[in-house]
């Protein structure tokens, strides 16, 4: 199995009991790429996902910094000020958001072949990384 980037709206759909049809496919999704160690997160997508689920789920602050915890057992992107650079030119280059082309960058230098996300165009190839909406 090759490394898999996640998004934050996959992660935020593990914790959304209003979709159970994604809030399963989710889970078992990342669950199986945690267990094989696979998965690939940033530290930009950590910090999305507790905000949005605390904030628009409700999410108890507690079980929110729990799952972040194990979150962070996957492979963990930290953006270093070349990175940052780096992803603005991509923004600039491609017109897609900023904060989506950090989301590709991230990706990209995390090694991952597939970005799982909501948001961007399914089958797209950015920066060499296949998109996948697994839903």
């Amino acid at each position: 199995m090759s490394l898999a980037f996640f998004d934050t709206n996959i992660l935020v759909y593990g914790d959304d009991a209003s979709a159970l049809a994604k809030q399963k496919r989710a889970s078992s999704l990342l669950d199986e790429h945690l267990t094989a160690d696979t998965a690939v997160l940033s530290l930009q997508v950590l910090q999305e996902y507790f905000a949005v689920v605390t904030r628009k789920l409700h999410v108890s602050l507690e079980k929110a910094q729990r799952r972040v915890e194990i979150f962070s057992c996957a492979k963990v992107v930290r953006f270093e000020i070349s990175d940052l650079i780096a992803a603005i030119e991509f923004h600039r280059l491609t017109r897609i958001s900023f904060w989506d082309a950090m989301i590709v960058h991230a990706a990209r230098i995390g090694g991952a072949s597939v970005l799982y996300s909501e948001d961007l165009q399914h089958g797209a190839i950015l920066g060499g990384v296949r998109v996948v909406n697994p839903f």
